[in-house]
């Protein structure tokens, strides 16, 4: 029966897991969709609903002890504002890659992430690296240079993306499991709460606000981006607890490859060769890190 239940509870993990780099994938099309939203005020928004959405999930759930617990907490309070930091730096440049033609370069970004959150491992963390994990890092140097070389442009967006979440996945694993998911997102969101309402106060006296001057489509999906920042981490948070970490490492590039295709075959943005040389070097990384991931679970399997 407890064997039953396990295999239950896997499959679970693998599909809450699968539909929440799913959904990460399509938000590329669905901030696309926000048109003529700009960056600035999509980013602000998405604060606040997040945070509304949050809220009611609490309200409804009835967890207010637990998020008031984390309140009294000092360390914790300080981690969850270094996330929330973090993660705006994220979403606003993924939004301003997604909506100034950039979303091949946002898919880069999370193609690098494993990679980048290696290397802080060896340096934050002085973890040891196995021989194929620095190939692999090393490859992706050189795919980096290729395309800062060839290409003639530095990829800050990829590699800002890369870092701000590696990052942001550093200080989650210091939090720990004393933060669940929803209270985490909450604060996170709470700490952002002024930026949004800076960013909102000079979208108004420049370009103007568009939430509730288009037409009632575009308002309904404006006001969703806060579910939409939410449920892919709930998603996440419910599946990491019951399938391995092998697992979620192979799933997450299911993100970047949507946002790929996303760039390339249905908007058209360019992919002169040193580009494809460059993503080629990527995924040969990846590649590399993905097998030597197989590989040494199966042998700790076996000891």
């Amino acid at each position: 029966m407890a064997i039953v239940q396990e295999r239950r509870e896997r499959v679970l993990g693998g599909i809450y897991a699968f539909s929440s780099y799913l959904l990460w994938g399509f938000l590329s099309l669905y901030f696309l969709l926000l048109d003529p939203t700009g960056p600035w005020e999509l980013v602000a928004w998405r604060i606040l609903l997040a945070l509304a959405f949050c809220v009611l999930l609490i309200a409804v759930t009835r967890k207010w002890k637990r998020l008031f617990a984390i309140m009294k907490q000092p360390r914790l309070l300080a981690l969850t504002a270094v996330a929330g930091i973090l993660i705006y730096i994220n979403w606003q440049v993924f939004i301003y890659g997604t909506l100034t033609g950039h979303v091949i370069e946002t898919s880069l970004g999370y193609f690098i992430n494993p990679l980048a959150t290696i290397v802080l491992g060896v340096f934050v963390l002085h973890e040891r690296l196995r021989l194929s994990q620095w190939i692999a890092v090393g490859v992706a140097a050189i795919a980096v240079g290729v395309i800062v070389v060839g290409y003639g442009s530095f990829p800050w967006i990829a590699l800002t993306l890369a870092a701000s979440f590696s990052l942001y996945g550093l200080v989650k694993k210091r939090v720990g499991p004393a933060v669940d998911a929803v209270s985490g997102l909450t604060l996170e969101s709470l700490w952002l709460v002024p930026v949004a309402v800076v960013l909102l106060v000079i979208v108004s006296a420049t370009t103007g606000i568009t939430m509730g001057t288009q037409d009632g489509w575009h308002t309904f999906f404006l006001c969703g981006v806060g579910v939409a920042t939410a449920v892919p981490l709930l998603f996440f948070a419910a599946g990491a607890r019951r399938v391995p970490l092998t697992v979620i490492g192979l799933l997450q590039f299911l993100t970047p490859i949507m946002q790929f295709a996303t760039g390339y075959f249905l908007l058209g943005e360019p992919m002169p060769l040193e580009r494809w040389i460059g993503f080629s070097l990527v995924w040969v990384a990846l590649i590399v890190l993905a097998s030597d991931s197989i590989i040494h679970a199966r042998r700790a399997r076996r000891a």
